[in-house]
């Protein structure tokens, strides 16, 4: 069997959209601290090959997302002015991102809390601190969550 043609042909398109289906391309990450931002940015596009959008605030996550088009969205909670709720509820309010995959990211993570998140519509809630080694693998793991779902 090994070599056997299968009358497959894949376009470079094809790889494209079948890529997308088990991981995650684009990354929007919304997060208001300057350094975690910047571990989260070499951790999500070195090693996790991700394309990222960093936003300091949901204000600015609001203006730059139709441009960027996420394929998933990762919001923390805790923001001056418009918190991760609110953002997710913002962003929910367009079409373009009523289903786009959202995770939080925060320290606040007892089950109440989490249960919580996943009630707002977030898929899942990773933890800080996090591991910059690991969080490529939580994200590719909640895409393929909410490609099952």
């Amino acid at each position: 069997m090994a070599g056997r043609h299968t009358g497959i042909n894949l376009t470079p398109d094809d790889k494209d959209d079948i890529m997308l289906k088990t991981a995650p391309q684009r990354i929007l990450y919304v997060e208001d601290d300057d350094d975690i931002r910047e571990i989260a940015q070499l951790a999500l596009e070195t090693v996790g090959g991700f394309t990222v959008l960093l936003c300091a605030s949901g204000e600015q996550a609001l203006e730059q997302v139709a441009d960027f088009d996420p394929d998933m969205i990762l919001l923390d909670v805790m923001m001056p002015g418009m918190d991760g709720p609110s953002t997710l509820t913002a962003l929910r309010q367009n079409p373009a991102q009523a289903t786009t995959p959202v995770a939080f990211m925060t320290a606040k993570i007892q089950p109440q809390e989490i249960a919580a998140y996943k009630a707002m519509g977030a898929l899942d809630v990773i933890a800080k601190p996090f591991d910059p080694i690991q969080l490529p693998v939580q994200i590719k793991a909640i895409w393929q969550q909410a490609q099952s779902a």
